[in-house]
């Protein structure tokens, strides 16, 4: 199933892997309010493909979390949203 959605953190947003059963895991991103489950693809191999996508994830994130926490990424955001220079 595809789609394309759009969602910003929320103040209580979260990410975490649960066990939907002992043998599912699964990543859970809670955007406050939105919930989005990443679970194994039911194919065989779907745990190779689950987990190179996590070590994407995982860095793709970290590299936007250094930007933006660089002075040049909290410039760019401040200038151009009121919302965010409080």
């Amino acid at each position: 199933m595809g789609f394309n959605a759009t969602c910003t953190p929320g103040r209580d947003a979260a990410a975490a892997m649960v066990r939907v059963t002992p043998q599912v895991p699964a990543l859970v991103i809670y955007l406050d309010p939105v919930n989005i489950a990443i679970q194994l693809p039911p194919f065989p191999g779907g745990s190779d493909v689950l987990m190179r996508f996590c070590r994407e994830l995982s860095r793709e994130a970290s590299k936007l979390a250094d930007h933006l926490g660089s002075h040049e990424g909290r410039h760019a955001l401040a200038e151009g949203d009121p919302d965010v220079r409080g």
